[in-house]
């Protein structure tokens, strides 16, 4: 199913739940710059396969996030700390805050993004506790979210930032097109749901 027509912002909102103005939609794409943190979808998914495409600007710093919930910010953080975030980043590296990585959780393989300006696609599977991401038809990550056992911690014994232990994060929530202060494009957002695993 498309989450996004392609010509209005309907099924999207920002995080405390408000419209959005038109001015999303440029050239058959969704900005989410400048917005309250994220364009948010509206329906809360669970197991799913989400395919898009994005391009990025200059020195962007954005991300896809997935299974927000709640959608209330904890005192002193952002929404971002109650989902899982897929970043997106102009860079060249492969560390846990570029392109393909689980956001200060899990390094991709590889830095498999297109230069600036350049399309790219991306497809999520989440099903359970597994989340894979394939960026431009590679499989970059493959994470099991029941590995991340210890608060604070990756399964290595390393620190992360989010202070709890991601097995019990939810395994329903919102997808969110983040706006880091730069400019972003998303389109072609589709989602398939999946049956829960076993």
């Amino acid at each position: 199913m498309l989450l996004f027509d392609g010509t209005t912002t309907k099924g999207w909102m920002t995080p405390k739940q408000k419209p959005l103005p038109q001015s999303h939609v440029q050239n058959g794409a969704l900005n989410p710059h400048p917005t309250d943190y994220m364009l948010t979808n509206e329906t809360p998914w669970g197991d799913f396969v989400l395919a898009l495409e994005f391009k990025i600007s200059a020195k962007c710093n954005s991300g896809v996030f997935i299974r927000t919930s709640p959608l209330e910010a904890r005192p002193g953080k952002d929404v971002g700390f109650n989902g899982l975030e897929v970043a997106i980043d102009d860079t060249a590296t492969a560390g846990y805050h570029d392109t393909g990585a689980l956001y200060d959780l899990a390094k991709p393989s590889r830095n498999a993004m297109k230069p600036v300006g350049e399309w790219n696609q991306m497809v999520l599977t989440c099903q359970g506790s597994k989340v894979t991401v394939e960026i431009n038809g590679e499989v970059v990550n493959t994470i099991d979210l029941d590995q991340f056992d210890k608060v604070g911690l990756r399964p290595d014994g390393t620190g992360h930032k989010f202070g709890s232990a991601l097995r019990t994060h939810p395994r329903s929530g919102h997808i969110g097109l983040q706006d880091h202060g730069s400019n972003c494009w998303y389109k072609n957002i589709k989602l398939k749901p999946l049956a829960p695993a076993p």
